[in-house]
């Protein structure tokens, strides 16, 4: 096994697979905040059975967790591992007739996704971490709002223009890294022979679930 992420094609389609996993994920995530917007009480139903699901909890989150770390940190390894293997050749190859400037600078888009994941780690998974896990509290209220919580912290966090704005730009970077990442993920597992029609798929694909993110902080922002 340690030899298959030692080599080339298996960095390349371990990579794959974890972006895979992750945009299913976002899919998801993107359908039930959707519900905030539509239907409050439903977001609020929703997010407390996925708050309080053991599976959910106990086996997909920490896999999540492992794959977005490990989409990264892959990501970065294999940026290092091209521009050594390209060196000082790599000046004279003209990459733009091949390739856009932005799917050559990938590593930049993935820095200010991080960053976002960092933001969004701060304003929800590490305060539901703190109140199921170390206050113990897995009611899903709290005092002051008429019942479940998780609607009112949601508006609660688009309220500051300040931190709508970073999430606006951290979904626009997203659909950027999307529109390359997405085929490139598929041609990594050998689906090249595809690639017209997944490139439409990708472009709706990194064009639809950006937006629909950034509709949902914006409604709630202009909205609270």
């Amino acid at each position: 096994m340690s030899g298959f992420f030692k080599s080339s094609i298996g960095r390349k389609v371990s990579m794959a697979l974890s972006a895979f996993f992750l945009m299913i994920f976002l899919l998801q995530h993107l359908a039930i905040n959707t519900l905030s917007v539509f239907s409050p009480e439903l977001f609020n139903e929703v997010s407390h059975f996925m708050g309080t699901n053991p599976l959910v909890q106990f086996a997909l989150q920490p896999v999540l967790i492992f794959a977005v770390v490990f989409h990264f940190v892959m990501g970065f390894i294999l940026e290092l591992k091209n521009k050594k293997a390209n060196g000082a050749g790599y000046a004279k190859n003209n990459g733009a007739a091949n390739s856009t400037w932005f799917s050559r600078n990938m590593i930049w888009s993935g820095l200010t996704i991080l960053a976002f994941i960092a933001l969004h780690f701060i304003d929800f998974w590490f305060p539901e971490i703190n109140t199921k896990f170390i206050q113990g509290d897995w009611s899903g209220t709290v005092q002051g709002v008429e019942g479940y919580r998780y609607h009112e912290e949601l508006v609660h966090k688009f309220v500051n223009p300040a931190r709508v704005i970073a999430y606006v730009v951290a979904f626009v970077f997203l659909g950027l890294h999307l529109a390359h990442g997405f085929t490139s993920a598929f041609q990594s597992v050998g689906a090249a022979s595809l690639r017209k029609k997944l490139e439409k798929v990708g472009v709706a694909y990194s064009v639809i679930v950006p937006l629909g993110f950034i509709f949902i902080a914006l409604y709630h922002h202009f909205n609270h």
